[in-house]
């Protein structure tokens, strides 16, 4: 084989390695011929013009973005670090070639940045407890100022909040005060109803007195399967009434 016929094959396999590109079915190609844009082509066989054509490629698939911990100051002047992670996917692949330079980068950087705005405006209560409304905050924040770069945020999620040491046993403390609080609200109203019922209770005996007795034989038959040595029986104050009449009428 002659230096000739190899310089051929040098050539002939350059020229193909730049003309034929194949794009799978979640990639798309943008697509510039001598500095201009041309379009976008895929997926599938692509055919470029040697020299004068070059292509970059973009996924369309949905990215999880991890944003790294920020120091956020809360409304109310609480110091934490939180963390989260975005889900985005571009529906333009032209845009976020061509209206930024790293469409990646950018996006990290713009939830960064949003992270520590969005929070700051919320207090650490909020936070804690509002967690999902503060999510889609973040997401249609972020999703506003990455829309021009052809760029779709699905999703926003704050991941860790980390507090430091003295509002942990702070929160530790209002959550035990809680469940005491709960404690005797419930052993309150656990009174109340039993007092209501001994009322109901005492309203019944008093329409029939017979059922006093009853009560009485009741108890006694109690106290009796325990074989006590001392049995108090206990007296009826209406035999007590009578000998009060007598003593008051002479």
């Amino acid at each position: 084989m002659g230096p000739g016929l190899i310089a051929v094959l040098v050539v002939v396999l350059f020229l193909a390695i730049n003309t034929i590109k194949i794009l799978k079915e979640y990639e798309r190609g943008v697509v510039f011929r001598l500095g201009r844009f041309v379009g976008v082509r895929g997926p599938g066989l692509i055919l470029l013009i040697p020299m004068f054509e070059k292509m970059v490629k973009v996924t369309l698939r949905t990215v999880a973005l991890d944003v790294p911990p920020q120091d956020v100051v809360t409304k109310d002047n609480v110091s934490i670090k939180v963390n989260a992670v975005m889900y985005f996917q571009v529906f333009e692949p032209s845009k976020a070639i061509i209206a930024v330079e790293d469409y990646l980068f950018a996006t990290s950087q713009i939830g960064q940045t949003t992270l520590r705005s969005v929070l700051g405006e919320h207090e650490l209560d909020d936070l804690l407890s509002n967690r999902e409304k503060i999510n889609q905050k973040l997401q249609q924040v972020i999703d506003e100022r990455t829309d021009p770069w052809g760029i779709k945020v699905s999703a926003v999620e704050v991941k860790d909040v980390d507090l430091p040491e003295n509002m942990r046993r702070a929160l530790a403390k209002q959550a035990e005060a809680e469940r005491e609080r709960r404690a005797k609200v419930i052993h309150a109203d656990g009174e109340f109803q039993a007092s209501a019922k001994l009322k109901d209770a005492a309203d019944i005996l008093a329409i029939q007195p017979v059922s006093v007795q009853l009560r009485y034989l009741q108890t006694l038959t109690e106290i009796s399967a325990e074989k006590n040595s001392t049995i108090i029986f206990p007296f009826p104050i209406e035999l007590l009434q009578y000998f009060l009449k007598k003593n008051s009428n002479p």
